[in-house]
């Protein structure tokens, strides 16, 4: 019956290659999704002028709600693989509109997500070719590379997509804990006091902060995106969601605190520098490391682009084959077993607005938060929706027990509470105009579910 949730079996691959990617490759996915060294260098100087010396503060309780997060689509995970993500998850217990909301969500967030990461690749590889060559390169002519390639390698075959993502973001982070290590040992062995009394941190600062800390964990969950395309996918998959989200904490929480107490030794504020790596590098007694970690997050940065047009292109394989997409995405290229139609389309999909933004004079930085903050909305709903329908789902597969809809309630509460920190106080300037454009988007979505519908008499998702 078309349209109908599928459990994991082998037969389940859609015409992608089945039981090709090692556990390290997996979770590869999930990591270069959160593209983790962006957030030293972009994100986390962003939650600083915010919440100050909370700022580790921040990253905890956000790493303790992805936590939650994740313990749910685990859940999910030990019994369903399907490149569908999170949209197989809700199909199978939500009514048809929410299973579609998801599913529009999802896609939305991977795609904005792409676009964010690649604003961000535009930045820093004109701020690196500038410092070599001393002029600078037009903004959609770098953007475009980064797509076309990105493209090319997703379309080709996703063993080389995990395998250079996993390389890239190891390779960056270590750089990193290197710098994070070598200003500990210049600190001394002692705690910075102003930063564990929290001292000049206000509710609100705090509040605004976590929503944007957030940010840094989206896509956590991308893993589930491979199927069975993972090996052993029902052990690989929930294992690669539960330790992106304690992996990328633990260090995001890490580098929180370090980036706190190397300005404070600089005599400088973290919240209103414009090239924090380099300000660190020169604490740590290694100003070279801060020209490597802006390499890094240029490399991790296409990893991130690589990584999103992946997760991206196997959600909308899914939506084709339960009719929320044209029928021609649902098929697999029959020499490389990857979605190549559903590739281009979201690879196109994901460069399209940075390419007119760049176009108008937008700056990198800016492109990144517009597009992540857009793509924030799409996960917060996703994960909220998946996290409240995870008790029936249980009860339906006989693994229900008592207490156990206590952390899929705290996972969708702490997720509701993100969602109302996006939209109050209303953010200023681009921001404020974000839920509106989610929520135009969402009704487009919502509207096409119910034509095809309609018109073709189909079971859809959830029925």
């Amino acid at each position: 019956m078309e349209g109908t949730a599928q459990e994991y079996s082998p037969s389940a691959d859609y015409g992608l290659r089945r039981e090709i990617l090692s556990p390290m490759e997996t979770l590869a996915q999930s990591v270069s999704t959160i593209a983790p060294t962006t957030t030293p260098a972009a994100t986390i100087p962003l939650v600083c002028a915010l919440a100050g010396n909370g700022t580790w503060l921040a990253y905890v309780l956000a790493t303790v709600a992805v936590l939650l997060v994740a313990l749910c689509i685990a859940r999910y995970a030990r019994l369903s693989a399907s490149p569908g993500s999170l949209y197989t998850y809700a199909s199978m217990t939500l009514p048809p509109w929410l299973s579609a909301t998801v599913a529009w969500s999802l896609l939305l967030a991977y795609v904005a997500t792409g676009s964010s990461v690649i604003g961000g690749f535009y930045h820093y590889a004109n701020l690196l070719l500038h410092d070599a060559t001393g002029h600078g390169y037009s903004a959609v002519l770098l953007a475009t590379l980064v797509t076309g390639v990105s493209i090319w390698i997703a379309y080709r075959d996703v063993k080389i997509s995990a395998r250079l993502m996993l390389w890239i973001e190891a390779a960056s982070v270590t750089v990193i804990v290197i710098l994070v290590t070598l200003l500990l040992v210049r600190h001394g062995w002692h705690w910075d006091w102003d930063e564990l009394h929290l001292r000049g941190m206000t509710g609100s600062g705090l509040r605004l902060g976590l929503v944007l800390a957030l940010f840094s964990f989206v896509g956590f969950e991308s893993a589930t995106t491979l199927g069975s395309e993972a090996r052993n996918p029902l052990k690989t998959i929930p294992r690669a969601v539960i330790q992106s989200a304690i992996l990328a904490g633990a260090f995001f929480t890490l580098c929180a605190y370090t980036e706190v107490l190397g300005f404070h030794t600089a005599g400088q504020d973290l919240g209103a520098s414009q090239a924090p790596m380099y300000v660190l590098a020169r604490v740590g007694g290694a100003p070279m490391l801060g020209l490597m970690i802006d390499i890094g997050a240029l490399v991790s940065l296409f990893a991130g682009t690589l990584a999103c047009i992946t997760a991206a292109a196997r959600v909308l394989l899914l939506m084709a084959h339960n009719g929320l997409a044209h029928g021609s995405l649902g098929n697999a290229h029959a020499q490389n077993h990857t979605p190549s139609r559903a590739v281009v389309i979201t690879g196109t999909a994901a460069l399209l607005p940075v390419a007119v933004l760049a176009a108008r004079g937008s700056s990198g930085l800016d492109v990144y938060g517009w597009m992540g903050s857009l793509a924030t909305y799409g996960f917060i709903v996703a994960y909220a929706l998946v996290c409240v329908a995870l008790p029936r789902y249980l009860r339906d597969h006989g693994a229900f027990r008592p207490g156990a809809q206590i952390v899929p309630w705290l996972a969708g509460i702490a997720m509701l509470l993100a969602l109302v920190g996006n939209f109050y106080p209303v953010p200023e300037g681009p921001y404020g105009k974000l839920p509106y454009i989610y929520l135009a988007y969402l009704t487009a979505g919502l509207l096409w579910f119910v034509f095809r519908g309609r018109s073709k008499g189909t079971v859809l998702p959830g029925s």
